[in-house]
C-alpha cells in the first residue's frame, strides 16, 4: 500500500511540474536558416560574448522551456549560460525587469554544447508568462563557428551583443535585427490552449512592418483571438524570398514543412500562404501553381492524419512589380481559383480579397504599399490581413 502511496505521489509531482508531453504549447516560434554573409552578427561578434533577443509570445503560461538550434552551424556551439526575463521593451533597447530574470539549464546545467545539426530544449522553470508578453532572452556564448549559424534574418526585432560573459548591455551594444540560435518558446498554459502554424514567404515574415512594432499580420490575428477569448499561439514561420518548391531563400517549403508545421506542441491548426516567389521566379506560372497545389494536397494529407485542419490563403497581387510578367498572373488566379473552390482544404483565408484593389483587382490596393514595390504589404495592410481573417475557423 505505501508503494502505491508513494508512486501516486511521484506521478502527482509529476503533472504539477508540467512534465506530461500533452501538457505544453508552443507560444512562440521562428523559421531557421543558414545566415547569409550579409546577416551574420557585427563585431564584436558572438563568441564568448552575450547577446540579448526579444520576443513577444502568444499564450499565457505558468511554466516555460526555451529550444535552441544548432542545425545549420558546421561546427560546436558552446552556450555558457541563458537567462530569460521580461522585457521593457518590443525590442527598442536591451532593458529587462531584472526581478523577473531566471537562469535556465539543460540537463540540470547552465552549459551545453550543440553539436553541428543539433537542437536542444531547456529544463521547466517556472514563469508567469503573460499573453503577448515580451521575453528578454539573454544567452552567454562559448565558442561560436564563424563561417555559419541558425538564424532568422527577417526578426523586425533589435538583439543586442555586450563583450564578455555579462548581463550588463548598459554600456553601447552592438545591434542587429536578427535572431540566433533561438528556435521556439513552449509553455504550459494557464488555460486550455492550442497553436496555429503558419507556413509562408516574407509577406508572413513582415517584411513592410515596424521594426520593433510586432505588427506582422500574425501578431494581429494573435491579438483578435486572444481579445475574443480564443486561446490560440500564432507560430510564424515565414522566410523573406522563401519557395515551396525549389529556389529562393533559405530551405524551401517542401522541405522543412515537417519540422515547422509538424514539430510544435499543440499544433491544431496550419495556414499555408506561400507561393508567390515560385509564381515570379517561373518559367511557366501555370505548371508551377500546379506544382504548388501537389505541394499544398501533400501536406493538407499528412496533417490531417494527424488530426490537424489546412486552411489555404490565397496568393495577394503583384502587379507592377517584376513578378508580373509571362503568364504569372494565370498561375497566381489558377492556384487561387482552387484554393477557394477545390474542397480539399478546411477553410479558406482570401488574402487576396482582403488586400487587392477595387479598381484593378490584379493589384494591391496602394493605400497598403510598402516602398512601391507592389508586393509587400505596409503595416496598415498586414493589420487589415491579420483583422479580417474568420475566426469561426477556429473552433
Amino acid at each position: 500500500m505505501k508503494r502505491i502511496l508513494a508512486s501516486i505521489l511521484i506521478l502527482a509531482a509529476a503533472l504539477s511540474l508540467g512534465s506530461c508531453k500533452k501538457d505544453w504549447v508552443t507560444t512562440w516560434a521562428t523559421a531557421l536558416q543558414i545566415a547569409e554573409p550579409h546577416n551574420m552578427p557585427p563585431e564584436p561578434y558572438l563568441s564568448g560574448n552575450s547577446f540579448r533577443q526579444t520576443v513577444q509570445v502568444s499564450v499565457a503560461g505558468k511554466r516555460l522551456r526555451l529550444h535552441l538550434s544548432n542545425i545549420f552551424n558546421d561546427g560546436t556551439t558552446e552556450i555558457q549560460g541563458v537567462e530569460i526575463a521580461v522585457a521593457k521593451t518590443m525590442g527598442a533597447s536591451p532593458e529587462i525587469d531584472e526581478k523577473t530574470s531566471v537562469a535556465l539549464t539543460f540537463n540540470g546545467s547552465p552549459y551545453v554544447a550543440m553539436k553541428a545539426g543539433e537542437a536542444v530544449v531547456s529544463n521547466p522553470v517556472r514563469f508567469k508568462v503573460k499573453e503577448r508578453m515580451n521575453l528578454a532572452i539573454t544567452i552567454h556564448y562559448g565558442l561560436v563557428p564563424s563561417t555559419t549559424l541558425t538564424s532568422h534574418p527577417g526578426s523586425r526585432t533589435t538583439s543586442y551583443i555586450a563583450e564578455g560573459n555579462t548581463t550588463d548591455f548598459s554600456n553601447p551594444a552592438a545591434k542587429t535585427d536578427h535572431w540566433y540560435t533561438i528556435s521556439a518558446i513552449d509553455v504550459i498554459p494557464t488555460k486550455k490552449a492550442s497553436a496555429i502554424a503558419v507556413l509562408g514567404d516574407s509577406i508572413t515574415d513582415g517584411r513592410g512592418t515596424t521594426t520593433n512594432g510586432q505588427d506582422r499580420w500574425t501578431d494581429q490575428l494573435s491579438r483578435n483571438l486572444l481579445a475574443h477569448n480564443k486561446n490560440i499561439a500564432v507560430l510564424n514561420f515565414g522566410l523573406g524570398g522563401n519557395c515551396v518548391l525549389q529556389g529562393g531563400l533559405g530551405p524551401t517549403g517542401l522541405s522543412r514543412y515537417k519540422r515547422d508545421l509538424f514539430g510544435h506542441e499543440g499544433v491544431k491548426y496550419v495556414i499555408l500562404f506561400e507561393g508567390v516567389n515560385d509564381l515570379g521566379n517561373s518559367m511557366d506560372g501555370v505548371a508551377t501553381a500546379e506544382g504548388v497545389k501537389k505541394a499544398w494536397q501533400q501536406i493538407i494529407r499528412e496533417a490531417h492524419a494527424r488530426g490537424i485542419k489546412v486552411f489555404g490563403a490565397t496568393v495577394t497581387p503583384f502587379k507592377g512589380n517584376g513578378y508580373a510578367r509571362g503568364n504569372h498572373e494565370e498561375g497566381r488566379k489558377a492556384l487561387n481559383e482552387w484554393i477557394r473552390t477545390g474542397g480539399e482544404f478546411d477553410g479558406v483565408i482570401d488574402f487576396d480579397a482582403m488586400v487587392r484593389d477595387t479598381q484593378d483587382p490584379d493589384r494591391l490596393n496602394p493605400a497598403f504599399l510598402f516602398e512601391n514595390d507592389w508586393l509587400h504589404l505596409n503595416a496598415s495592410g498586414y493589420e487589415t490581413m491579420g483583422k479580417g481573417i474568420d475566426l469561426k475557423l477556429f473552433k
